[in-house]
C-alpha cells in the first residue's frame, strides 16, 4: 500500500513554483515636470540626470528651453515635435532562424519610439562641439531645435535605422 501511494507520488508532475517573471509589470506613470507639466518633460530629465543629480539636469532642460524661447518659439511644441521627428517607426532585431541570425524589421511600438527618440537626442547633443556651444544646454537647444526643422545628427541616426530596416525587408517574413 505505501509502495503505491510513493510510485503515485513519483508519477505526479512536479508542483511549479510560479517564478517572478510570469508577474506582468506595471508601467510607473511619471509625474509631470513641475514648470511645464508635461510628461515628456519629465522622461527628458531622468534621460539627461547623471548619478542621480535631478536638480541639476532640470536646470540644463529648463535653460535649454529657455533657450528655445528666446528664439521666439514655443519650447514645449518644438520639443515634442523634435520627439515625433526623431523616434524612428521600424527598426532591425536580431532573429536566429536555423542557426543564422537574420535582421529582421518590425515595428517600434509607441514607448520604445519616444524612449528611442530622447536617447538619441540626448546622445547627440552631448557629441555637439564644445567650440560652438557654451554649455550643455545650449547644445540640447540646438539638437531640439535642428531636430524639429527636420536636421541634426538625432535625425540621421533615425534615417539610417530606418534604411536598415528597409534594407532587410527580405527577412520580414521570419518576423515573430
Amino acid at each position: 500500500m505505501e509502495v503505491k501511494q510513493e510510485l503515485q507520488v513519483l508519477l505526479l508532475p512536479p508542483q511549479v513554483n510560479t517564478p517572478m517573471r510570469a508577474k506582468r509589470v506595471t508601467k510607473k506613470i511619471l509625474a509631470p515636470d513641475p514648470v511645464h507639466g508635461n510628461r515628456l518633460v519629465t522622461r527628458l530629465v531622468n534621460r539627461v540626470m547623471q548619478r542621480g543629480k535631478k536638480s541639476t539636469a532640470e536646470k540644463i532642460i529648463y535653460k535649454a528651453l529657455d533657450i528655445v524661447k528666446a528664439k521666439g518659439e514655443d519650447p514645449i511644441k518644438v520639443f515634442e515635435t523634435a520627439v515625433a521627428n526623431v523616434g524612428p517607426k521600424m527598426e532591425v532585431r536580431p532573429r536566429r532562424v536555423g542557426g543564422a541570425s537574420y535582421q529582421v524589421p518590425s515595428e517600434v511600438r509607441g514607448d520604445r519610439r519616444i524612449s528611442l527618440a530622447l536617447r538619441w537626442i540626448v546622445q547627440y547633443a552631448q557629441k555637439r562641439s564644445s567650440k560652438e556651444y557654451k554649455g550643455y544646454a545650449e547644445k540640447l537647444a540646438a539638437e531640439l531645435t535642428d531636430a524639429a526643422a527636420g536636421a541634426g545628427e538625432s535625425i540621421k541616426k533615425r534615417d539610417t535605422v530606418h534604411r536598415m530596416a528597409e534594407a532587410n525587408r527580405a527577412f520580414a517574413h521570419f518576423k515573430w
